[in-house]
């Protein structure tokens, strides 16, 4: 249904990487949003005032607020669309996010106030509803309307593995919780005084307190997920491995290291990696070789791919043994270390040996002392060795 809806309402919906059909997904998400939410706001509204019913209006207000989020979707994909100018060079992406977060806070908003609202009525006991049948369709039909424009969410925000799509798919999930939350409170007051005449005021508030509670969470949790791409959060695990092995696939590719990506938004991605080839190769015919990886592999993945050549000493015999004596010591010292760009430079009193030291950014590690315990280690494989550590850190798995 979604693709569906897709094919018909966006040209070459399947080009996601092109950002008028980003733009479009968000757009067609927006208006999808703004028609469910101002439907289900006014009956809501309508019927939280003639049943007198808090919990009801206050999830009258939970959509006006959506209905708002709706309209910062669409304006956020709209200005994320714009291109590349002076004081933006890599684009404005980014805004997708903030339009993300800005919702969370929204929903943290309307959490404070239904919270409140719930309390002070709780508090003053003052509460007098009079549910009928209407009220009890009108939140069934709630529930189905928002489980509907939470899977419309959910399939257009992964199609372009949108940050703000998630948020509002979240969202659409949490009003279904919410609403059924307060369809049970409703029935379950309704039934106390129609068969027991008993009147259970309190239920209303207290459930509307509760459902404040969920909103909170939820949007306490949203902000977390929004603001990590804004922080710089670490590249797709899946995409960065499958790009390293395209080009190392190359004839010619000795083995890649320093990969790193990083993104200004969700089609702005940008990658470099260093590339090792046989220093006694024509180098003309390996920088024509680097060409052609950053062209084809960045062409593919649709990122802009640099590639730096390193060229390594393929005649040099000591080296491959040497790498294989580093690579049996080094687990012995820290389960995650890696190195490369291992060279040997000889002199008349002592050997060089040089080499990146790859080690995770996520562990404490102290650096000197870590340097120490290799060069010690190092020594024990020939006096005459003396490393020269150069540290690299790791940002991927």
């Amino acid at each position: 249904m979604i693709n569906f809806l897709r094919k018909l309402f966006i040209k070459n919906y399947q080009d996601v990487n092109n950002e008028k059909v980003r733009t479009a997904h968000g757009v067609l998400a927006a208006c999808g949003g703004i028609f469910i939410n101002l439907l289900l706001f006014s009956l809501k509204l309508l019927i939280g005032i003639i049943t007198v019913s808090m919990s009801i209006i206050s999830d009258a207000i939970n959509n006006l607020t959506d209905l708002f989020s709706c309209f910062v979707n669409l304006i956020g994909f709209k200005m994320a669309s714009k291109p590349a100018d002076f004081k933006h060079p890599f684009g404005h992406e980014r805004i997708e996010y903030i339009a993300g977060m800005i919702i969370s806070f929204i929903i943290i908003g309307v959490a404070l106030v239904l919270g409140y609202s719930a309390i002070t009525t709780l508090i003053s006991g003052n509460s007098d509803t009079n549910y009928n049948v209407w009220a009890f369709v009108i939140l069934g039909a709630s529930i189905l309307f928002k489980v509907i424009l939470g899977l419309f969410y959910y399939g257009l925000g992964k199609a372009i593995n949108s940050v703000a799509l998630k948020a509002s798919m979240q969202d659409s999930f949490n009003d279904c919780i919410s609403t059924g939350c307060v369809l049970i409170a409703s029935l379950t007051q309704f039934l106390l005084l129609k068969y027991a005449n008993i009147n259970a005021w309190y239920i209303d508030p207290s459930i509307s307190i509760l459902v404040a509670i969920f909103i909170l969470y939820s949007g306490i949790k949203m902000i977390v997920e929004t603001a990590s791409p804004l922080i710089g959060s670490a590249p797709d695990e899946k995409l960065f491995d499958d790009i390293v092995k395209d080009v190392e696939s190359y004839k010619g590719v000795l083995g890649t290291h320093d990969a790193i990506m990083h993104s200004y938004g969700p089609t702005k991605i940008f990658m470099t990696i260093h590339v090792e080839v046989d220093g006694y190769e024509n180098m003309f015919k390996s920088h024509d070789m680097i060409d052609n990886i950053e062209k084809e592999v960045g062409n593919k993945y649709g990122i802009s791919l640099t590639v730096h050549m390193d060229p390594v000493d393929t005649k040099n015999k000591e080296i491959p043994i040497l790498k294989e004596q580093i690579s049996e010591l080094l687990p012995k010292i820290h389960s995650d270390l890696s190195f490369h760009d291992l060279r040997v430079v000889a002199g008349p009193t002592h050997t060089n040996v040089i080499f990146d030291l790859v080690v995770p950014n996520d562990k404490d590690i102290d650096k000197a002392k870590l340097a120490h315990q290799i060069r010690k280690e190092i020594k024990k494989i020939k006096p005459q060795y003396f490393a020269v550590i150069n540290f690299d850190e790791k940002y991927v798995k």
